[in-house]
């Protein structure tokens, strides 16, 4: 399926139909009374994040409990970046030279750290995933750009005709 990945119907409402298409009605799945519980596997650093992020994600509405293991593998990422990036931060306390940046290979060579790549992929992972769930600003811009463009015009009888913009 080449192309962009399909939007889904409750973004293209926030975001007012940019494309005046007809909208095809998406199974919603329900949301708990209560926030989700996180998976067994959750611990640490990640279940740190889980237990700050997840009951703002219930409460906006976002989370349910289809959404957990997106949400898992968001923690999880978290907490291997924390753990990575704190294990790096010890080693640039002890190299204030290179700060932590290289390591001495078995033949004595410099090579950069494996750390350093560690870091970067789950500070990747973290940032993607944290789009998915509208973490970050700018997925968090889009939306509220899509939310004033809804908004009725002023007036006694603003906003009675659909579709209608000046």
């Amino acid at each position: 399926m080449p192309g962009p990945p399909r939007t889904p119907t409750h973004l293209k409402l926030l975001r007012g139909n940019p494309g005046h298409q007809a909208l095809r009605p998406e199974p919603q799945p329900l949301i708990p009374k209560t926030c989700p519980e996180p998976p067994p596997h959750i611990d640490g650093f990640a279940l740190d994040e889980w237990r700050q992020i997840a009951p703002q994600l219930h409460a906006m509405g976002l989370l349910t409990r289809i959404d957990v293991p997106a949400l898992a593998a968001y923690c999880y990422s978290f907490g291997q970046w924390r753990m990575a990036a704190e294990a790096l931060a010890k080693m640039q306390a002890n190299d204030p030279i290179m700060g932590g940046q290289l390591v001495r290979t078995k033949y004595g060579d410099a090579a950069t750290n494996p750390l350093v790549s560690i870091v970067r992929k789950h500070a990747g992972d973290v940032v993607r995933y944290a789009g998915e769930f509208g973490l970050s600003a700018l997925a968090r811009s889009r939306l509220a750009a899509g939310i004033e463009d809804r908004q009725p015009p002023g007036g006694k009888f603003g906003g009675l005709i659909a579709g209608r913009r000046e």
